[in-house]
């Protein structure tokens, strides 16, 4: 079975068209796989929704429904929500002092990386899903496979 990590951009692209969207939802649609997401992301979604929405690219009652719409998927299984534990504060911390000083490794993104540490750690993951270049970057050095939906 196959085992992917959604961080929030990647989850992003499953609601709302746009560049790597087809790529993700070809993921979502696989027999047999799972998606797992940290409960990070059911926060952040709300934040990107609401992004949106100022920016002009959604009314509120779109964001709403498409809001509803993952709440739906996270409830009725399309996606494993790990929670965000101390051990993934701590290994934060760790990715922030080893790679910040260096490279644009934001708090949130060492967040979802640490989760998705763990989680390849206790069973490999076939890919961490992600559009952000620097996520990208410490990921890979840090030896997940990473596939970016926009190329």
């Amino acid at each position: 079975m196959a085992r992917y990590f959604f961080d929030s951009s990647a989850v992003a692209k499953l609601y709302q068209p746009e560049a790597g969207s087809a790529n993700v939802e070809a993921v979502f649609r696989e027999a047999n796989r799972t998606i797992v997401i940290s409960r990070l992301t059911v926060v952040e979604i709300n934040s990107v929704f609401a992004r949106r929405v100022r920016m002009g690219d959604l009314t509120l009652a779109d964001a709403t429904a498409l809001r509803n719409h993952f709440v739906n998927d996270v409830a009725t299984g399309a996606f494993k929500v790990v929670v965000v534990t101390e051990q993934h504060f701590s290994e934060a911390e760790r990715l922030l002092n080893q790679y910040a000083t260096a490279k644009t490794l934001r708090t949130l993104d060492a967040l979802q990386l640490a989760v998705a540490l763990d989680v390849n750690r206790r069973g490999s993951l076939n890919s961490v899903l992600a559009a952000d270049n620097t996520l990208i970057e410490v990921a890979v050095t840090e030896g997940l496979p990473v596939t970016n939906p926009e190329i």
